[in-house]
Order: C-alpha cells, then structure tokens, then sequence
C-alpha cells in the first residue's frame, strides 16, 4: 500500500471517529478534576457492588486506574473516549484518557466503564513513565469475565493488571478494550 493511500486511510479513520465522538462528546464527561474524582469513586463502588472479586483485588493492587464513563460509537469506523483517574487509596495520582478506533463492521453507540487494577510496581512504573500505554503492548492485562472473577484468589493472582468491565448501556456489537490507548493528561 502507498504512502499516499495509507495516510489517506488514517485520514479517514480519524474523521470517522471524531465526528462519532463529537456527537457524544459534550456533557457526557468530567468537565473538572473534583468531577471526575467523584465519578471514579461512585463508578469503583457500582463495580464491587457487582462484583465482590473485584473489590478483594483492589486490596492487592499497587493502583487502580478508574474510567467511569467511556462512550463508543460506530458506524463502519468508529472509537471510543473517556477520562478516569489514578488512585492509591485515596490518593489520586494522575488524570489519564482512554481513546481507541476501529473499523469493519460495526454500528451503534454504548456507553460503559472499566477499571485496570495495577498488580505490580512495574505496571504502576510503566504507565507513569511511558508516552501512552496501548493495552495488548506492554504489561500484560487480563480482562475478567464473570466467570473467571469466582475463580480468583489471592494466590492465583500472576498477571501485571487486571481489568473488569462494568455498567454497559447502548447497543454495540461487541466490547474489548484490546487496542485501546491510556494517556496522561494535564488537569
């Protein structure tokens, strides 16, 4: 593929997935810092109230990263964005965002949130020092389903993150978060 075509491609793909997220863009997110620490926790206690593996892990984790509210749409291409937080405790470390896009065949728009619990220093490292972290690249997450959330303890947690998916709304396809990419932002 050219150069020419290939950058035509991406073009493509970026305006697809702005013109998605700006339709869902305006009010749906934190506007300030205190916003979007109140979130994070309210969204940290709908999660374990749904999934008590969820809160038990927490007392493991070295951080928890909290995106209350991500909104994905598509229609052939398409992308998802949110912001969430950084916690230790009661800490807040860092503000970050979630972008991903897509494309192939999809339509539809959800609204959803997930939470990355940070296993180990080195994960906790990595996402402060690098320039973005794309999840599949990187240290490793796992994606918990319900099913295996029953099958974990505190001797079978191996991995460097763990993420659990919650609170989904909308009509979409499908959900990962493989390929998504957490930045740090400025707040």
């Amino acid at each position: 593929m050219t150069n020419v075509r290939r950058n035509f491609h991406k073009l493509v793909l970026v305006t697809a997935t702005s013109l998605a997220l700006g339709a869902f863009g305006g009010p749906a997110f934190a506007a300030t810092s205190e916003d979007l620490d109140r979130d994070a926790a309210q969204a940290l206690q709908t999660l374990y109230k749904s999934n008590p593996a969820a809160e038990a892990i927490s007392r493991k984790a070295r951080a928890v990263l909290v995106f209350p509210k991500i909104i994905k749409a598509g229609l052939v291409f398409g992308g998802s964005y949110g912001e969430g937080v950084l916690t230790r405790g009661t800490e807040h470390l860092g503000y970050y965002n979630s972008v991903s896009a897509s494309w192939g065949w999809q339509a539809g728009a959800e609204s959803y949130g997930y939470v990355v619990f940070l296993m180990s220093d080195k994960a906790v490292k990595y996402l402060n020092t690098s320039q973005g972290w794309e999840i599949g690249v990187g240290p490793s997450v796992v994606v918990v389903n319900e099913g295996m959330a029953k099958n974990l303890s505190s001797s079978t947690l191996k991995n460097d993150a763990y993420a659990f998916i919650f609170d989904q709304q909308g009509l979409m396809a499908s959900l990962s978060i493989e390929g998504t990419k957490i930045t740090r932002i400025k707040r």
